[in-house]
């Protein structure tokens, strides 16, 4: 039996986001811009590292006709947070970002937590765009320090987890995976 003071994880919720709107929202990304998706490093400056992170990005822009994805992972967010984190949070305060893991590039994320911007990022939500069967490989697992846990992989799970989690994606060896992810930001923790 879990111990009910021990913090979760991560939690998820399926149904949030109905399959039609699964379907607009993909339809919608993929018109996206998109680019090589680099990394942060400690001064803030962007950099490459093919053996930390592989796949393509394209953010979703806070425009009308997006307004609506902003809405729906919002109520999620209030959702999964209510339920299992109940962190003191305010918002997006970056565009969330279209993820695509090709299993042609071995696209893949290692070990790294969604820290470092200001506010803080106190919760990170991923919204699975894929159909599991389109892809092997590309899981999204967790590092408890003593075991890995994986996320689920159902089309429309919304995964929500402290932004501070060590995670990773781990390689994709065929298909394409498609993922929303998005950092919801608060107050520093005390």
């Amino acid at each position: 039996m879990a111990n009910p003071d021990t913090p979760k994880v991560y939690d998820y919720i399926l149904g949030g986001f109905s399959v039609a709107e699964l379907d607009r929202l993909e339809t919608y990304c993929d018109g996206l811009s998109r680019m090589r998706s680099g990394l942060t490093g400690p001064q803030g400056y962007s950099f490459y590292d093919d053996s930390m992170r592989v796949c393509q990005v394209a953010q979703v822009p806070q425009t009308p006709d997006a307004m609506w994805i902003y809405e729906k992972l919002a109520e999620v967010v209030r959702s999964l947070n209510a339920k299992s984190f109940r962190f003191d949070l305010r918002g997006f305060s970056e565009p969330p970002q279209y993820m695509i893991y090709h299993g042609t590039e071995g696209g893949h994320f290692d070990w790294h937590m969604d820290t470092g911007s200001l506010p803080p990022r106190k919760l990170s939500l991923t919204l699975q765009v894929s159909n599991p069967s389109a892809y092997t490989g590309c899981d999204l697992q967790f590092n408890t320090g003593r075991v890995f846990l994986q996320a689920p992989r159902d089309r429309g799970a919304a995964v929500a987890f402290p932004s501070h989690t060590v995670h990773r994606v781990t390689p994709i060896t065929s298909g394409t995976r498609k993922a929303i992810v998005a950092w919801i930001t608060g107050p520093e923790f005390r």
